[in-house]
């Protein structure tokens, strides 16, 4: 049985709950009635309401007070409210409820069939945004097994191509099997991606582990002695100020720190070095990643989001646009965040991760 739509009615007046959840009664919607604004903010602790029906002139809390909890907490922000009202038509109070969020304002007594006609009209967009919401599920469960299932025989691939390199001597069909291998190796990466966005997408998370101690300072230079084989033609250049361990997830950290080292890369040009400079005090490691590239700012806004700025930043994209998104989630999983700044000297993404 499918978890029923919540609406939630705030009055004070046990006849006038009473009356409006006889009103509002159907099947597959649940009534949650509370009798003042603390009570209110209780049950919405819990539950998740797709309508709110709050009373204005109550005690203690007024329907005002509390539209504008639920407006500053970010669980209840976008809760459609109507105000039902005994009092006069001031247009006032009409505007100061329209001031809170609310979508309608209505007088008592209340009209049924136009009560009935708005819950209803609420009702359906919640049952349509479930069904969006499942659909979406059904679809990046499907993503992600199937791209799991696409690993294996991709990796036999990309070993083949090595094991064939190693007994070939024509430089034609040496670099066929190398081109083969970068593609194999760009779609493993894509894979990857998408398994990391069907898991934040479908709540299981990234899989962060925050039992290690790393050298945040060791790890990133794993990461440019790495990129110094692949992209040899860019200089990279660190310093770092104090002792740089944290705890947290090494291998999601390398995926992040190669994430941004490689966009640094890719789109800084080849003549002007990549600098990285790693700020540690008692709390944080601050690690600062700046190139000569600069971010368009249509794109700034959208930089952090999947499938966003695929494209703009570069004429032979290599991903799915999922790297920073990824990154930022990383990030986030380990406590901290990343920022970035662009104008004319360049491009600077700045990743904060708590020590502890």
């Amino acid at each position: 049985m499918s978890t029923p739509i919540k609406f939630l009615i705030v009055d004070d007046v046990e006849e006038n709950l009473v009356a409006v959840e006889a009103l509002l009664r159907r099947d597959g919607l649940e009534l949650l009635l509370a009798r003042s604004g603390a009570e209110a903010l209780e049950l919405l602790l819990v539950h998740e309401v797709s309508l709110a029906l709050l009373d204005v002139q109550m005690p203690e809390m007024d329907g005002f007070e509390l539209a504008e909890y639920m407006r500053g907490t970010e669980r209840t922000r976008r809760v459609p409210i109507i105000f039902l009202t005994a009092g006069h038509r001031d247009q006032q109070r009409a505007f100061r409820g329209y001031e809170q969020g609310a979508v309608d304002f209505l007088f008592k007594p209340i009209v049924s069939e136009v009560l009935c006609s708005k819950a209803n009209v609420f009702f359906e967009l919640a049952c349509q945004r479930r069904r969006l919401v499942d659909a979406l599920r059904v679809n990046e469960l499907f993503v992600g097994i199937l791209g799991h299932d696409l690993r294996n025989p991709l990796a036999v691939i990309v070993s083949g191509a090595a094991v064939l390199k190693r007994h070939l001597t024509d430089p034609g069909q040496v670099r066929n099997l190398e081109r083969m291998t970068s593609a194999g190796q760009r779609m493993t990466t894509m894979i990857d991606q998408m398994l990391d966005l069907t898991r934040i997408r479908i709540g299981d998370g990234l899989g962060v582990g925050m039992h290690e101690t790393i050298d945040v300072h060791q790890l990133i230079q794993r990461v440019r002695d790495e990129f110094r084989i692949s992209s040899p033609q860019t200089e990279v250049i660190m310093h770092c100020v104090g002792g740089s361990s944290i705890l947290g997830d090494q291998g999601r950290l390398l995926q992040l720190f190669s994430n941004l080292m490689g966009n640094a890369i890719q789109h800084g040009g080849r003549e002007v070095p990549v600098s990285v400079h790693l700020a540690c005090s008692p709390s944080h490691v601050v690690v600062t990643i700046h190139n000569a590239g600069t971010i368009p700012s249509q794109v700034m806004s959208e930089l952090f989001e999947p499938f966003r700025g695929r494209g703009e930043r570069s004429s032979h994209p290599v991903g799915l646009g999922l790297g920073l998104y990824i990154s930022r989630q990383i990030a986030r999983a380990h406590r901290g965040d990343i920022a970035v700044h662009s104008d004319e000297s360049g491009t600077t993404f700045s990743v904060e991760l708590p020590r502890g």
